[in-house]
């Protein structure tokens, strides 16, 4: 075959391409273990955030193996539920898209119990929306299931000096000891004010500068998702929860 001819500039590209599509599909496969352990390890090291507990990414899965002691995933009656699913293991943006199905009676929810310094905190996972795309984080709550311990925040897209300063230490420790009852027992949540909380509400805290979508994105991602976690709170018979 003449080596100069379309005939066989075709078949070399053909041979390349497929030979390029295997290498690289091999490439994939060998190293999704690697990455779907590297996403493992980012959450464990969220949700141990949350709890002020830092690790080294070598530390991580033992600090998390020992700090939290429970697991538990609930319905969506705040019944605890047995079997093969592991809290760790859900996908809250699944759970809470089942919504938009008709399939909210299906949902399951995770919930992590911490024991740290003798202390129990339950870590609560939550998702919304920000300006350009989803946020998430993590809420851990004191044994009351009231006050806020800790929390924290990530993003997809936000942008950089605005939206983004949702992971900042300045922005989340704003919510470290806010309450998401009311004294009578009431769920009101915990909102992000533009313009600035009052310094004695126990219940806001201040929006980030330039950034109102995305601060309204975080008081309605605490409200919608610390609400499917209300009957567990209440049938724990620690707070006189209104219905």
């Amino acid at each position: 075959m003449d080596k100069d001819s379309n005939k066989a500039t075709f078949i070399f590209s053909s041979v390349m391409v497929v030979v390029i599509a295997i290498l690289l599909s091999l490439t994939a496969t060998s190293l999704a273990p690697f990455q779907e352990k590297n996403i493992r390890i980012e959450k464990m090291k969220n949700i141990l955030t949350s709890v002020s507990i830092t690790t080294e990414t070598k530390q991580t899965e033992t600090a998390f193996n020992q700090y939290i002691t429970q697991q538990i995933v609930l319905n969506n009656k705040g019944e605890e539920v047995t079997g093969s699913v592991k809290a760790f293991d859900i996908d809250l943006k699944k759970e809470l898209d089942k919504l938009k199905t008709g399939k909210a009676q299906e949902r399951l929810f995770p919930l992590f119990i911490c024991n740290k310094e003798g202390k129990s905190f339950y870590i609560i996972p939550i998702r919304g929306k920000g300006l350009w795309g989803p946020i998430w984080g993590y809420i851990s709550l004191e044994s009351d299931m009231n006050t806020v311990y800790g929390v924290s925040f990530g993003h997809k897209s936000e942008t950089p000096g605005l939206g983004a300063e949702i992971e900042t230490e300045k922005f989340q420790q704003q919510f470290v000891g806010k309450k998401i009852f009311d004294e009578s027992g009431k769920f009101v949540s915990v909102s992000v004010v533009k313009g600035g909380a009052k310094p004695d509400d126990l219940h806001s805290v201040d929006a980030v500068s330039g950034a109102t979508i995305t601060s309204d994105g975080v008081s309605k991602m605490f409200e919608s998702t610390l609400n499917n976690y209300i009957p567990y709170f209440k049938k724990q018979g620690t707070l006189a929860i209104k219905n």
